[in-house]
């Protein structure tokens, strides 16, 4: 084919565009593709980081401890929604444990092999919380120097525990609910959305029916949220728990100080059952490993509560006190023996009072360390016996 005179100047003009127009889209690619590649990078090292994170977890909570009726309630609760894809929101005090709930609803469910990642909505800066929720683009704004994968897409196919949602701000609460409703998301400064499939468990210590009354909480995001409520009990409404949890704790921290520690006095567990336990089971956690440390003999002697006023120590102490045998036998003894005015043998003595052979009295009364000054208390030498 000849061109015309005129058209053939244009033909070193054309290829040259030509070659610009090929190397820009080679270059297009590669730093799309390049782009990808540090994506899915970020991506599995915040799985793995999640990850590691997780066995540490599993590792210092191995089990959930609660025999009474309040933690039966919340296990039979757990089982129920564990293998549905329902939104759990789980209410209670500050370290009842919720998260070793969520974790255990988490590790029931089918979504069990991928990770469960935990936001702390108090933890963190309002401004910071939508780009940890939703992700960020590079230059999307000032410091976003790299694309961010945020915890939903991070959680994808598995599970996103949002702690402490009362803390969250209103307006983020508005993109929550959107995220909820619509299960995608948009990065900032994202040119798309970016569809998920998450399950939402949540968190909180605040009465959140109370906070949408006083119009502090979305009332539709809290429909939205409030599926399947949880409540677990604080500590002082499950006291029956109280000796298995620290037998637990103190098996725990003393194999890892290498201690040979096995219980508590019978004092320190009556002074235990007698505490109010506002930090609850965490609190009780923490005290026991401390006493662990400080511990110099097999048995945990004493533990420092913290400081409470002597009279309402006395009164719980008084209304929470339960004898052993060998107090209430011993009590019993006291109460027979100072009715006799000491006389142990003989007709009106406190041998024939208690139905038992003066031999067997005399080896309680030695056992027990009952001594005449704890029963006599005339101004007269007691009879002789």
């Amino acid at each position: 084919m000849v061109f015309p005179p005129n058209e053939t100047i244009y033909l070193p003009g054309l290829r040259e565009e030509l070659t610009q127009m090929m190397e820009h889209i080679a270059q297009t690619s590669i730093a799309t593709q390049l782009e990808e590649i540090s994506t899915y990078r970020q991506q599995l090292e915040n799985e793995n980081l999640y990850l590691q994170e997780q066995i540490q977890t599993e590792y210092n909570h191995s089990e959930i401890i609660g025999a009474g009726p309040g933690m039966q309630k919340v296990f039979h609760l757990l089982f129920q929604v564990a293998f549905a894809n329902s939104t759990v929101l789980i209410l209670g005090e500050t370290g009842t444990g919720k998260e070793l709930i969520a974790r255990a609803i988490h590790n029931a469910s089918p979504r069990k092999d991928k990770l469960m990642v935990k936001v702390n909505c108090a933890a963190l800066p309002a401004n910071l919380i939508e780009s940890e929720l939703f992700g960020h683009e590079r230059g999307s704004f000032t410091g976003a120097t790299e694309r961010r994968i945020g915890k939903f897409e991070l959680a994808n196919r598995g599970t996103l525990f949002l702690d402490e949602i009362g803390e969250m701000p209103p307006d983020l609460q508005v993109k929550l609910l959107r995220a909820l409703q619509e299960k995608e998301i948009e990065r900032i400064g994202g040119k798309g959305a970016i569809r998920t499939d998450v399950r939402i468990i949540a968190a909180t210590n605040r009465d959140l029916q109370k906070e949408v009354n006083e119009g502090l909480f979305r009332s539709d995001l809290f429909y939205r949220l409030n599926v399947f409520p949880i409540t677990l009990p604080p500590l002082r409404e499950r006291k029956e728990d109280i000796p298995v949890l620290t037998a637990h704790f103190i098996g725990r921290f003393a194999r890892n100080a290498g201690k040979k520690i096995n219980n508590v006095s019978h004092k320190v567990m009556q002074e235990l059952m007698s505490y109010n336990w506002p930090g609850n089971v965490r609190e009780l956690e923490h005290l026991v490993e401390r006493s662990v440390l400080l511990a110099g003999t097999a048995t945990i002697k004493e533990m420092h509560l913290p400081r409470v006023d002597r009279k309402d120590l006395k009164r719980a102490l008084e209304n929470n006190y339960i004898k052993t045998i060998d107090e209430n036998e011993r009590d019993h003894i006291l109460d027979v023996l100072k009715k006799c005015r000491g006389k142990v043998y003989g007709t009106g003595g406190a041998a024939e009072l208690l139905g038992v052979p003066v031999s067997t009295l005399n080896s309680k009364i030695k056992r027990l360390g009952i001594k005449k000054e704890h029963f006599f208390s005339a101004p007269n030498p007691p009879p002789s016996s």
